[in-house]
Order: structure tokens, then sequence, then C-alpha cells
């Protein structure tokens, strides 16, 4: 017997195809393997969550790292936002602009630290499996 809806169990393959794309999309990057870790590991809980009940224990212990994470990027965040080109965002990476690149890591841990939290919220919600 399962414990999620058909709904959430389509939602969660969903999300889980998702971050392995953003997963892949890392593989360029500077830093590939913390990248590709980060989301591959979220799009392996929202999986394996079709299954079996994660531990919330483990869901807050992630959810605490990738907090962490995110706030130590915050500050590239903030110059961003305080930048006169929000637009940069969205385009090539220049160097005299290095915020940027900070930026879009906090946005990714935020959207990570959703899927996370979706985890949680779903674990809560099904208790008994």
């Amino acid at each position: 017997m399962n414990h999620l809806s058909k709904n959430a169990r389509v939602l969660n393959v969903f999300l889980s195809v998702v971050f392995i794309l953003f997963a892949y999309v890392q593989l360029n990057d500077p830093d590939p393997v913390l990248w590709f870790t980060i989301y591959f590991l979220v799009a392996i809980g929202l999986i394996v969550s079709i299954f079996v009940r994660l531990p919330l224990w483990a869901l807050y212990l992630a959810s605490a790292g990738l907090i962490l994470f995110a706030a130590y990027h915050f500050t590239y965040f903030f110059q961003w936002l305080n930048s006169e080109n929000r637009g940069d965002l969205f385009g090539e990476m220049q160097g005299d602009k290095y915020f940027i690149e900070g930026t879009r890591e906090f946005l990714g841990l935020l959207i990570a630290l959703s899927a996370v939290v979706y985890l949680v919220r779903q674990n809560r919600q099904n208790p008994a499996f």
C-alpha cells in the first residue's frame, strides 16, 4: 500500500525529472560535482519518497544544510538586488559582476530547499504508511 495519492506520486516524478535536468545542466558549471550532487540528491529524495517515508530528521538536516549554504550566498543576492541591471542574471557571465553566479546559486538553493520543504509537508500530511 502506498502512502501517497496518485497525484502526489505524479508530482514527485515530475519534480524529480526537473531536478535531474537541473543536475545535468550543472555539468557545465565551474564546480559541477557540488551542484550536480545537490540537485541529484533532491531528485532521489523525490523518487524514494514515493515508495517509503523519508525520515523527518534527514529532511530537516537537508533543509538546515540548504539554508546555511543559501545564507552564505545571500550577500551576492543582495548585491544583485542593488545592481543597476537585474536582467544580467539571465545573460552571459561577466567577470566584473561576480555576484551574478552567486545569485544564481542562491536562487537554485532556494528551489532545492522548496522541494525539501515540500517533502517535509508531504511526510507530515501522510504520517501513516
